[in-house]
């Protein structure tokens, strides 16, 4: 294996998260096509640590270093110079704040507008959106080193779950899915659904407005018409189970959730927030409405579970334009072909 790059995949991500999902499918993914050398320099959450070590990917374990933490700084910055790397990609704020440069190229991965303080002495960045490659490089990043690179979904095949999971009552079935944050739009799903008085809402997530969005249930009256499940493994089998999926998001980086959608056949409905508004082709690869607006949404989804020919045909567009253009066999190419296109600077 010496004659291939060598690549440090650097995440100080939390336990649960979407990058940290796509850290797991994009590290394993390379490791399977082969071509590249790779090592995980990663918190040690288990389930994260045993995941890639089954799929053979060596994995190092850091409690990350911040400010007040100059022991684990020293120790993550002498493991990751023992291993020499060719390459090291650095995911999101700590990691990249964390990771200096040095005898390697250094490529920082940006999956939201972050602020560009902690990703300037990079040698490239990447954006998983043409829209955050626009804030790099009006944020002074050379455009040449400013590299466009999506995610891929989960494309494991799943099995629908019975319909009536979670005591959930026969008619229409919807499902939203994400950390339950005001960014997250919930609360103007929840609008829009009191106007839906025959849909039901499968909720996947947890997050700090769990109790707010459960008062706002009451209120609206629509309790007994929202499962709240909880945080969620099994996303895109649920995605298979309902009629449309929804994104009401005031801020979404990129939307891989919309990704998920597509790639499982399940119609969306979606706020133009920056990322679905860049992915979705407004009636061909989902719906699109207006940030904050519960009527809009509310006759969107109305209109869509109406028309079961209208949902198959954006499902099926939307996937063969996931197939053509997002899918992991396009994005693992377009990452390896980027990697080994660098000159090699360590070792």
């Amino acid at each position: 294996m010496s004659g291939e790059p060598r690549l440090a995949q650097v995440l100080a991500g939390a336990p649960r998260g979407g990058a940290e999902n796509f850290f797991v499918r994009l590290v394993t993914g390379l490791h399977r096509e082969g071509g590249l050398e790779q090592r995980a320099f990663i918190r040690p959450h288990p389930d994260r640590v045993a995941r890639l070590r089954e799929a053979g990917v060596p994995v190092s374990g850091f409690r990350f270093p911040g400010p007040l933490r100059p022991l684990a700084h020293y120790r993550y910055r002498r493991a990751l110079a023992a291993y020499r790397p060719d390459r090291v990609l650095t995911w999101m704020n700590r990691a990249s704040a964390a990771t200096p440069p040095g005898p390697y190229t250094l490529i920082s991965r940006l999956g939201h507008y972050y602020d560009l303080k902690h990703y300037r002495h990079a040698d490239y960045w990447i954006g998983i959106t043409r829209g955050i490659c626009d804030h790099l490089v009006r944020g002074g990043m050379p455009a040449a080193r400013v590299v466009h690179l999506p995610n891929f979904a989960d494309e494991t095949p799943v099995t629908p779950l019975p319909r009536d999971s979670f005591d959930t009552p026969a008619g229409p079935l919807l499902l939203a899915a994400g950390r339950l944050h005001r960014n997250k739009g919930f609360d103007v799903l929840l609008q829009a659904l009191a106007r839906l008085p025959d849909a039901t809402l499968w909720l996947a997530g947890s997050g700090p407005e769990e109790d707010a969005l459960r008062a706002m249930a009451t209120q609206l009256g629509v309790t007994g018409r929202v499962r709240f499940l909880g945080w969620r493994n099994d996303v895109t089998a649920l995605m298979a189970s309902v009629d449309v999926f929804v994104c009401p998001s005031r801020h979404e980086g990129l939307g891989s959730i919309v990704l998920e959608a597509w790639a499982h056949g399940c119609p969306i409905v979606a706020t133009a927030s920056q990322g679905p508004a860049e992915l979705i082709r407004a009636g061909e690869t989902g719906l699109l409405t207006p940030l904050d607006r519960v009527d809009a949404l509310a006759d969107a989804l109305r209109d869509l579970l109406a028309d079961g020919a209208a949902r198959r045909r954006l499902a099926d567009m939307a996937r063969d334009h996931y197939r053509a253009h997002y899918s992991r066999q396009v994005v693992l190419g377009g990452y390896r072909d980027f990697f080994t296109s660098l000159p090699a600077r360590g070792r």
